[in-house]
């Protein structure tokens, strides 16, 4: 039977899902199939390429979260694997959502299969978690520090406010690291306890979890006109807010949720180029792998039924 913790989490997709595209129907309903065909046409051979290239870059980077976890845990298994299993983890719950099927499902049978135990995969996942969050509380202080102005697209603010609130994200992030370098007491998230990693593990999250959020952004900065673009440094502030929000709604690839605060965000873009770049980030971003990532399922379970009947039929 679903929890009702699940349940809850669903209905709140669902709504998000409703009221994202009641907004986003309110938005595009002047824009025609031809306007959105011809934004995507305008698309040059060169920045498909640069867009599937900053695709990899994001997986790699989420197989390198994986990666940093298991130094952490001190254990040693194959990149192949590891690389395999992040990015089928990754590639399911970005589409399906969180509140519908967790990734940690995908984690959990694929890493008890290489004999870790069900402590070491969730201290596993929350640290692949921890580490996305220190990504985008990171790459969010240094965006907000650098551009001052950013916050002025949708709430109107004096710049030194913006200033202050990136100085502060940058302040977690700094007492997150001297807690590593002084081996604090281990942190306590719900049932898990994580001891704090070491300074190098420390550095390896701190370049991990933005890599990761550059390159996706990068994805929707490469996909947009050159003529009022407003810079990669903007494209990725409000990715960095659409995303986030997109996850805290757990609508199914944040459908709708994207598109939102993407238009109310780049009020100097045409609609039908900023929907062509969204459009192109989620065939490349989600759905590509996402088909990739049910094959790979698929492959995985299959090896494993082979396994235990053969070794059955062994004795």
């Amino acid at each position: 039977m679903m929890k009702r913790s699940d349940a809850a989490w669903t209905l709140i997709g669902i709504v998000a899902v409703l009221l994202s595209g009641y907004l986003l129907y309110h938005e595009i309903r002047t824009i025609s199939l031809d306007d959105l065909t011809g934004s995507l046409k305008a698309i040059s051979h060169k920045n498909w390429v640069l867009a599937a290239l900053a695709t990899l870059g994001a997986y790699a980077a989420l197989a390198w979260y994986d990666r940093i976890a298991m130094a952490h845990l001190g254990r040693h298994i194959s990149w192949w694997f590891i690389t395999l299993c992040s990015f089928t983890t990754y590639a399911l719950a970005h589409n399906i959502g969180a509140s519908v099927f967790s990734g940690a499902v995908v984690r959990y049978r694929a890493y008890r299969s290489k004999g870790l135990t069900p402590q070491e995969i969730g201290i596993l996942i929350v640290f692949c978690s921890l580490t996305f969050a220190l990504g985008v509380i990171f790459a969010a202080g240094i965006v907000l520090v650098l551009n001052p102005h950013l916050l002025d697209r949708v709430v109107d603010v004096e710049p030194w406010i913006t200033i202050a609130i990136g100085c502060t994200l940058l302040g977690l992030v700094g007492l997150y690291t001297i807690g590593a370098w002084r081996q604090m007491p281990a942190l306590r998230l719900g049932k898990w306890t994580i001891e704090y990693p070491r300074l190098p593990i420390v550095g390896r999250q701190l370049l991990a979890g933005p890599l990761e959020l550059v390159c996706a952004a990068a994805i929707i900065y490469f996909a947009l006109p050159t003529e009022n673009n407003p810079g990669y440094l903007v494209i990725l502030g409000v990715f960095l807010a659409s995303f986030s929000l997109a996850l805290l709604s757990h609508a199914p690839g944040g459908l709708g949720v994207l598109e939102v605060t993407f238009l109310a965000a780049l009020p100097e873009l045409q609609t039908a180029d900023v929907l062509a770049a969204l459009i192109v980030f989620r065939a490349f971003y989600l759905l590509l792998p996402f088909a990739m990532a049910i094959l790979i399922v698929l492959g995985f379970e299959y090896g494993q039924w082979v396994k235990k009947h053969s070794d059955t039929a062994e004795p």
